[in-house]
């Protein structure tokens, strides 16, 4: 992989969901200053790339975050919980997806569903995803570069249509963009909260460290690519969020499930933008859970493969060498969770989702900041150059990431709840497999040996 495709590796996996369903709930925070909550993110985003920088330069290896808890604390149930954790924020960032997909599909179609149509649509959707994940590395990462264009080409599209507005007169009013309105709460508790929100927009450059074996040159080539992949991602949500409150009021934002073609239709009701969005937009987001369910199941795979989970979630498909257990596991839980929300926050069932893998991320972010100075202790054994990152910024990454995941800035109590339970989740299946995992290594000391991850397709 040359630094081009890791380039819309990155990319593909930051762009999507975050922009095209959460501008409306970060501008319900703060007012039409929607784009400051994305460049704090962004800023906070950056401070623990540069630590990821540093391990995955230092340890040019897959297995990304758990490799490098692994090595910082020599910990199973640690290493187990963290990498539990990375698998929630795929599943749950996928959920939100097909949640967002099932919303635009009814636009995109002019159907009258209502929400049962909606979660069916979610759900016949992760089941779609699942048989291309079934199919394999080659294809979906092949699927992955089409799909990243088309999503750029989507926002490229609301950029310029916002613009032509302006210039047209009359639909564009850029004097909200600079107008704070956060209701009872003071301006720091509002940041907070639509930080945190906006904090989902900039998940997916972590993923792209477990890609360091397939990385030419990962040393040279990570640090420019993925600062660069960041950048790319911030200038795009800011142009975004910008042209979104200028051309359509944040209540109105809010009050849709498809903001952005909200924003074409009233920017340019006459150009054929608006029929074509809905479209773009399932397919970004389509992307954003392709990409976190291919990382959540490839996770379950590696841990049963290490004994931590039952062998046989790392069960293989001898004809198209995918984990294909792990990939009905993984599509199982993201069910679930769609119809948890459902059940329990419909009408806020996106921000629901995009907060709790916020909040997961957050915590695993915490951990990897506290790790890249843990390893500054550690040689290894082949020693090479390779990125230091000033020691401030962990210290500040690990501090923000904790101001962020506090319960004291209006963030929904769902969110924890939902979190509560996926982690709880989490420490019953570390308990189980404490209890009897020597039956499972035992049942796999006699088999064939599981390929690795570069066996699979």
């Amino acid at each position: 992989m040359g630094p081009g495709v890791l380039l819309l590796f990155i990319v593909g996996d930051m762009l999507g969901t975050g922009i095209y369903a959460l501008i409306g709930d970060v501008g319900a925070e703060v007012g039409g200053a929607a784009w400051v909550p994305f460049l704090l993110a962004f800023v906070i985003a950056t401070v623990t790339a540069c630590s990821y920088l540093e391990l995955v330069t230092k340890y040019p290896r897959a297995a990304g975050t758990a490799l490098y808890v692994h090595k910082a604390f020599g910990n199973r149930f640690v290493t187990f919980m963290v990498a539990f954790l990375v698998m929630c924020t795929g599943i749950t960032g996928a959920a939100t997806a097909s949640r967002f997909f099932g919303s635009n599909f009814i636009v995109a179609f002019k159907l009258f569903w209502g929400t049962k149509g909606v979660v069916v649509v979610a759900m016949l959707f992760m089941v779609a995803l699942a048989v291309v994940n079934l199919r394999g590395m080659r294809e979906s990462a092949t699927l992955n570069v089409v799909l990243t264009l088309i999503e750029i080409t989507g926002l490229v599209m609301v950029i310029a249509v916002g613009l032509w507005a302006s210039v047209r007169g009359g639909h564009a009013h850029y004097s909200r963009v600079v107008a704070f309105n956060v209701g009872d709460k003071n301006l720091f508790v509002a940041l907070t909260a639509a930080t945190s929100l906006a904090f989902f927009a900039m998940a997916g450059f972590e993923d792209s460290v477990n890609m360091a074996e397939e990385t030419k040159d990962p040393v040279r080539t990570f640090p420019k690519v993925l600062l660069s992949g960041l950048s790319i991602a911030a200038v795009i949500y800011t142009l975004v969020a910008i042209v979104s409150v200028a051309v359509v009021p944040v209540k109105a934002l809010k009050a849709s499930d498809t903001p952005l073609v909200d924003v074409v239709q009233a920017a340019a009701p006459a150009l054929p933008t608006k029929i074509i969005l809905p479209f773009i937009s399932m397919v970004a987001v389509s992307n954003t859970a392709l990409l976190g369910m291919l990382m959540a199941s490839r996770l379950i795979y590696g841990m049963a493969r290490e004994g931590v989970l039952p062998s046989f979630l790392g069960a293989v498909s001898p004809t198209r060498r995918s984990p294909w257990v792990a990939v009905l596991f993984t599509t199982a839980i993201a069910l679930g969770l769609i119809l948890y929300v459902t059940a329990f926050a419909n009408r806020d069932a996106i921000s629901v989702l995009s907060g709790t893998t916020s909040l997961l991320l957050l915590a695993v972010f915490t951990v990897v900041n506290v790790v890249v100075l843990v390893l500054r202790r550690d040689a290894p054994a082949e020693e090479r150059p390779h990125f230091r990152t000033p020691t401030p910024l962990p210290i500040f990454g690990f501090l923000s990431s904790v101001l962020l995941l506090m319960p004291f800035f209006g963030r929904p109590v769902q969110q924890y709840v939902l979190a509560a339970i996926m982690i709880s989740s989490g420490l019953v299946i570390a308990l189980v497999s404490r209890l009897f995992g020597w039956r499972w290594q035992k049942r796999r000391a006699g088999a064939e040996p599981a390929p690795t991850w570069s066996d699979t397709r």
